[in-house]
């Protein structure tokens, strides 16, 4: 696993890469690549929400849970998939939610919402990687612990960030934010197992813009 964080990431975790879990991640994803198995996404993209939402211009957390294990779908943005590919069942719905919340959203062709991470919206799994065709393969193998890091320094280290967290696992993140310094938007996963529950019609993304202009922010873009 090659380490290429973006520098303003780097300036705040670079203590973390040194720490034993981190050691026996890497050892582990190379023990997973000579036992022949394929893992997603490519190891370019494994830090790309990093890359593409720099420290200081995250506005917006959206935590997802695990990297998509099917063929070119996975590029290190939670709930995004890669252009060309059918949008999977929780981003259906994701954008289903959107043309009831933001007036004038269509459904967009892809489903890549790297313009979302553009703008400054961090769109990040608890666990970075998968092996190909194994959902929640690569859980408690250290990447949570480094995933918790990140959500704990947001909240150590800046202000007034909107955390969106859908559903029991993303919620439970909710120990690790300042309330009092920052906003959190909950409701139901918009996973279909549960979107009808509580996700359709908890606008979460008007919502976030109205917190956003409340504080002199520019508004999201939620087009694609």
């Amino acid at each position: 696993m090659s380490v290429k964080l973006e520098k303003s990431w780097l300036n705040v975790l670079k203590e973390e890469f040194e720490q034993e879990y981190m050691l026996q991640l890497k050892q582990f994803l190379l023990e997973q690549k000579k036992a022949g198995e394929v893992i997603y996404p490519k190891s370019d993209d494994i830090f790309n929400a990093f890359k593409l939402t720099p420290f200081d211009n995250v506005k917006v957390v959206i935590l997802g849970q695990d990297p998509y294990h099917r063929p070119n779908q996975a590029h290190g943005l939670s709930f995004s998939v890669q252009k060309g590919n059918k949008h999977p069942p929780s981003l259906k719905n994701i954008f289903k939610e959107l043309t009831e919340d933001i007036v004038g959203f269509e459904t967009p062709i892809d489903g890549d919402l790297t313009q979302w991470a553009q703008q400054g919206v961090l769109l990040i799994n608890a666990t970075l990687t998968v092996n190909a065709g194994l959902a929640g393969s690569h859980q408690q193998q250290g990447w949570e612990i480094f995933t918790d890091k990140v959500i704990a320094t947001l909240s150590e280290k800046r202000e007034d960030l909107i955390f969106i967290l859908w559903g029991k696992f993303a919620q439970a993140k909710e120990e690790l934010i300042d309330s009092a310094k920052h906003h959190i938007i909950k409701s139901h996963h918009p996973s279909p197992f549960s979107a009808y529950g509580g996700f359709f019609g908890s606008k979460p993304f008007s919502k976030t813009n109205e917190i956003l202009k409340s504080l002199g922010k520019e508004e999201i873009n939620w087009s694609l």
